[in-house]
C-alpha cells in the first residue's frame, strides 16, 4: 500500500491553513486563501500534490460536514420572525441569478433544446449564481453597529432561505440531470424525500431532544448526530437519487432546535477546521485547471462576476423594494447579499462530480468569491455613510428580542 497519502495531507494542511490565515489577516474569507493554496501546490503551478480517490472520498466528507454545520446553524425562530418580506427578497435573489446565469451560457455558446446536457450545463451555470454568503457582509455590519438593524436582520433572514432554495433546486437539476430519470419521476422522489425527512426528523428531533435532557454536553451526542447526517447524506442520493448533501443540510436541520445544537456544531467545527474542510477548499484549487483557459473562457469568466453580482442586487433589491424599504434600503439589501462563499463552492463541487461543468469552470466561481467578498463591505460602507449624510434613519435598530444572532452557512 503507497503512504504518499501522508504526505499528501502534511502539504494540503500547512498550505491550506497559513494562506488562510494570511488572507484573514488582509480581511478576505477564509477560503479564499485556502482555495489558492490547493491552486498553488496542485498541477497548475507547483504539482506537489495531485488528485486522487482518497482526496476526493475526504473532500466528500468534508462537504457533507460543512452541509450539516450549515443546517445545525440555521435558526426556524429567526426564520419566522422576520416574516415573508425575507422570503420573497430570497426567492428574488434565486430566480434572476438563476436566470441571468443560464442567459449568458446560452448566449455565449448557443442555445440548447431542452434536456441536452448543454441545457443542463447552462441551468446549472445560473443554480451556481444562486447561492448566497454573508459571513463577510455580517462582519461589515458588525463593524458599523448595524447588524442588528432591519437591513441586517433581513440579509441574514434572506440568506438562510435563498440557501435553502439554492439547495432544492440543486436537488432538482441534478435529478433531472439523470439520462435515466423521468422529469415526473424526479418531482415524485424529491417530494417522498422531503416528506421522509419530515416524518423521520419528528422521530429523530424528540429522541435527540431526550438524549440531550438526559445527557447534556456528552460525546455521545455529536457522534450519534454524524451518523445521522452521514445516514441521511447516504439515504437521499441512494433510495431518492438526490443530492447527498441535501441530506446531511437536512440533518442540520433536524437537530437545530434541540439545545445542544451549537454543542454539536462546536464538536463537528473541530474536526472540519482541523482536516476536512481544508482538504476540500484546497481540492476545489487543485480541480481548477488554466491550462485550457482561452480568450472566450476569459470573457465568461469576467461576465460570470458581472451578472451574478448584478442579479443579486437587482433581484433582492428591487423585491426589498416591492417589501416597503425605502430606496436606500433596498440597495443596502441587494448589496448585502452579493456575496458569495462556500456554498457556491460545494454545487460546483456536485456539479462536477456528476460531469454538469468541467473543471476550468471553478476559475470563474473561484474569481465571483473573491471579487464579492472584496467589493461587498467597500460598497456597504460607502452606502451607510452616504445614508447618514442624508439623514436617512429608516434602518433602525431592532430589540434584541427581534434580532437574529446566527450567520448564514
Amino acid at each position: 500500500m503507497s503512504i504518499d497519502f501522508f504526505l499528501d495531507l502534511a502539504i494540503i494542511i500547512v498550505a491550506a491553513k497559513s494562506l488562510g490565515i494570511l488572507a484573514r489577516f488582509i480581511h478576505v474569507p477564509q477560503v479564499v486563501g485556502e482555495i489558492i493554496a490547493g491552486l498553488l501546490i496542485g498541477p497548475s503551478v507547483l504539482g506537489l500534490v495531485s488528485q486522487s480517490d482518497f482526496l476526493n472520498q475526504m473532500a466528500e466528507i468534508g462537504v457533507i460536514m460543512l452541509m450539516f454545520v450549515a443546517g445545525l446553524e440555521t435558526d426556524l425562530k429567526d426564520l419566522k420572525k422576520t416574516g415573508v418580506a425575507a422570503f420573497f427578497i430570497a426567492c428574488a435573489g434565486v430566480l434572476l441569478p438563476l436566470i441571468g446565469g443560464y442567459l449568458l451560457y446560452s448566449i455565449m455558446y448557443g442555445f440548447a433544446a431542452v434536456g441536452t446536457d448543454d441545457f443542463f450545463k447552462a441551468v446549472f451555470i445560473g443554480v451556481i449564481m444562486t447561492a448566497t454568503s454573508v459571513g463577510i457582509t455580517v462582519q461589515a455590519l458588525r463593524e458599523m453597529g448595524k447588524l442588528k438593524g432591519k437591513v441586517g436582520t433581513t440579509i441574514l433572514s434572506a440568506a438562510i432561505i435563498d440557501d435553502v432554495i439554492g439547495i432544492i433546486v440543486l436537488t432538482f437539476v441534478i435529478g433531472f440531470k439523470n439520462p435515466d430519470a423521468h422529469p415526473f419521476m424526479v418531482v415524485i422522489n424529491t417530494v417522498l424525500f422531503f416528506v421522509f425527512a419530515v416524518v423521520v426528523g419528528l422521530l429523530l428531533y424528540f429522541l435527540f431532544k431526550w438524549l440531550d435532557n438526559r445527557f447534556p454536553h456528552r460525546r455521545r451526542l455529536p457522534i450519534y448526530a454524524f451518523a445521522v447526517c452521514l445516514g441521511m447524506a447516504y439515504i437521499a442520493e441512494a433510495w431518492f437519487g438526490i443530492a447527498d448533501i441535501t441530506g446531511a443540510f437536512v440533518a442540520g436541520i433536524i437537530f437545530c432546535n434541540i439545545r445542544d445544537a451549537d454543542y454539536i456544531a462546536r464538536k463537528m467545527d473541530i474536526n472540519s477546521y482541523m482536516l476536512f474542510s481544508p482538504i476540500f477548499f484546497a481540492g476545489i484549487g487543485l480541480k481548477t485547471q488554466f491550462d485550457n483557459m482561452t480568450w472566450s473562457l476569459l470573457w465568461f469568466c469576467i461576465l460570470f462576476v458581472a451578472v451574478a453580482l448584478v442579479c443579486k442586487v437587482i433581484g433582492c433589491g428591487l423585491m426589498a423594494k416591492a417589501c416597503h424599504f425605502s430606496g436606500g434600503d433596498s440597495l443596502k439589501i441587494g448589496v448585502g447579499m452579493m456575496t458569495r462563499g462556500e456554498v457556491a463552492l460545494i454545487v460546483s463541487q456536485k456539479g462536477l462530480a456528476i460531469g454538469l461543468i468541467p473543471a476550468e469552470y471553478f476559475a470563474a466561481v473561484i474569481m465571483l468569491i473573491i471579487v464579492s467578498s472584496v467589493v461587498t463591505p467597500i460598497l456597504l460602507k460607502l452606502l451607510y455613510k452616504r445614508s447618514q449624510k442624508g439623514g436617512d434613519v429608516s434602518d433602525e435598530e431592532l430589540p434584541d428580542s427581534q434580532a437574529p444572532q446566527t450567520v448564514s452557512p
